[in-house]
């Protein structure tokens, strides 16, 4: 079954590379230079999938698609890979990885047995590697990954609540490293490191609970945004103008926000 209309974007990008007749913003770019808006499209594509937005995610995977296809091109310029041979070694792996699918036939596997196995396979493959790569994700995500790696190897606690002795003790040397009063100078280096460690904790507290902790705080974010838009709905409704209110006044009308979520 052919794709004529993949073919022809492929087409597309090879033309804006063209090195004279193409784009001189796509023939500037370099895997380095093009890495934040692959970042930025992901998450943009998460947004998409959050509202359940049948059309912005299909515009924004097109989006994501697009980074994919310009580092395949770059790439292949240069005969480092291309698309080809990604496509090669992603089909490759994606076999490895699901032998109850391409090898033993196993039907009734479980989703966690799958998981577990793609665990130790993984492990296998990336016995050698380092825990350098997880620097290099967004900070609670790589919390996250960094204890699941190490869970691998049993440097771990066993559960939750294990875990809370830690948390407390975290939130302890923080406050410990609080200043006494507010204050609009830097923070010391002791209370920036302490506020890591308390984050960091409670990143392995969540992964325990089956909780990601980067998923977690996003949809915090997304919920407080909501609320906060609302408020300011609300208070608009009023005749009232936000910039002239107080702090006590918009805490009346934001707990009439979380009353209506809550209705």
């Amino acid at each position: 079954m052919g794709h004529p209309q993949f073919e022809k974007v492929v087409k597309i990008i090879k033309q804006l590379r063209h090195p004279q007749d193409g784009c001189p913003w796509d023939i500037k770019q370099t895997h380095q230079t093009l890495t934040r808006y692959l970042i930025e499209e992901a998450y943009e594509f998460q947004q998409a999938c959050q509202e359940d937005d049948s059309s912005k995610i299909e515009d924004e995977i097109g989006d994501v698609l697009l980074q994919v296809l310009l580092h395949c091109s770059i790439a292949d310029e240069s005969g480092a890979f291309n698309l080809e041979s990604v496509s090669k070694n992603l089909a490759n792996k994606m076999v490895r990885r699901h032998p109850h699918v391409f090898n033993i036939k196993q039907k009734d596997i479980s989703i966690e047995q799958v998981k577990q196995n793609w665990d130790k396979i993984k492990a296998v493959e990336n016995k050698n590697s380092s825990m350098k790569e997880l620097s290099y994700l967004p900070a609670l995500l790589g919390a996250h990954k960094i204890g699941e790696k190490t869970h691998r190897v049993g440097f771990d606690w066993k559960n939750a609540h294990e875990v809370i002795p830690i948390v407390k003790e975290e939130l302890k040397e923080f406050l410990a490293e609080l200043p006494l009063s507010n204050s609009d100078s830097s923070p010391s280096k002791e209370l920036e490191e302490e506020f890591g460690d308390l984050l960091f904790s409670m990143a392995q507290m969540g992964r325990h609970l089956n909780i990601n902790a980067e998923e977690a705080l996003q949809q915090a974010n997304n919920k407080f945004i909501r609320r906060f838009n609302r408020m300011k709905e609300l208070i608009l409704s009023a005749n009232l103008n936000i910039d002239n209110m107080g702090q006590h006044e918009m805490d009346n009308f934001w707990k009439l926000v979380k009353k209506e979520e809550h209705a």
